[in-house]
């Protein structure tokens, strides 16, 4: 898989332009597939979301829980071949398997994990070429080799046999770059990223996905729900993540931990779930923060405490209606 090797890293800073159209191979996300006669009824029985209203046009966030309601895992749900697909970060996939394959021995679905490639399209000419690919012209769309899934404006998945894949990296026109591009615009978007770390660590309104529609609260029993429904309508959440921006003095791991000032002490916030470095120092991430915290709260790395982190407002709004 030589194509493989075509990516490479694309040094920008915050104010600079980007391509107006790239490529990227995304090594460290993976997707669960799930075909067979119950595989509808079994997925809602399982995940946050209305797999029952799902248009095949269309996508959804959701999220799989635990029976007390922490994330095993959180997705972007498509249908996919005959099935269904749960795109998600690679980490999470082995004890989201184990979890979501526990009672599937009394319905006829087949749960695995796909061995296609991932591909991000992005950038101002994304869609064009999308529509260049396909007749169809909806969210989720069926192309040559597999499907092709809107993210955003900008930003398309392309889940792709290897074949396939490999042609078009070959063919592109795209300015073939690292993954990490792609994560800058999930973080500028505050979609939830959970690693292994974060497993069953949070419930789902703690990453904002009520706010982007990733909650059903009219669909029937799910695991977790009894949690997941108190925590809206008694208001016992008291999480939610948000965006951070400040200065790194070089890059930063995963997992780092944060501080908050509090008077003119500082204690412990929580740590980096994701994060972005620009060329020129400047940092965004995503961090699970109190819900109500002041918006000009400061905020530092442990590691690096001369540096003020500060809040960015979130491009959608918390609020449950």
């Amino acid at each position: 898989m030589d194509w493989l090797n075509d990516f490479a890293p694309l040094s920008l800073t915050s104010s600079d332009a980007l391509p107006e159209l790239m490529l990227t191979h995304l090594n460290s996300w993976g997707v669960v597939t799930l075909v067979g006669d119950d595989t509808k009824s079994y997925l809602q029985g399982q995940v946050t979301c209305d797999v029952v209203q799902l248009d095949k046009s269309g996508s959804t966030f959701g999220a799989h829980c635990d029976a007390k309601g922490k994330v095993w895992s959180v997705f972007r749900l498509f249908h996919h071949n005959d099935g269904y697909a749960l795109f998600e970060p690679k980490s999470l996939i082995e004890k989201q398997m184990a979890e979501i394959k526990k009672y599937a021995i009394f319905a006829k679905v087949e749960i695995t994990q796909s061995n296609d490639a991932l591909l991000g399209l992005f950038g101002e000419q994304a869609e064009t070429t999308i529509d260049n690919m396909s007749e169809e012209r909806g969210d989720v769309r069926q192309i040559s080799g597999g499907t092709a899934v809107k993210i955003d404006q900008k930003r398309w998945l392309l889940l792709l046999d290897e074949g396939t894949a490999a042609s078009l990296v070959k063919q592109t026109t795209a300015k073939k770059v690292e993954e990490s591009l792609w994560r800058r615009f999930d973080i500028e978007a505050a979609l939830p990223i959970l690693e292994q770390n974060d497993q069953c660590e949070h419930i789902p309104q703690a990453i904002n996905l009520h706010a982007l529609n990733g909650i059903s609260f009219k669909k029937g029993c799910y695991t977790g729900q009894e949690t997941v429904a108190r925590a809206k309508y008694r208001g016992i959440n008291k999480r939610a993540m948000f965006i951070i921006k400040g200065q790194a003095d070089n890059e930063i791991g995963d997992n780092v931990d944060l501080e908050r000032a509090v008077g003119e002490n500082w204690r412990g916030a929580g740590k980096l779930i994701a994060h972005y470095r620009f060329s020129d120092g400047e940092t965004i991430g995503l961090v699970v923060l109190p819900n109500n915290l002041e918006s000009d709260t400061q905020l530092r790395l442990s590691s690096q405490p001369e540096s003020i982190w500060s809040i960015q407002p979130l491009p959608y709004s918390l609020d449950d209606e």
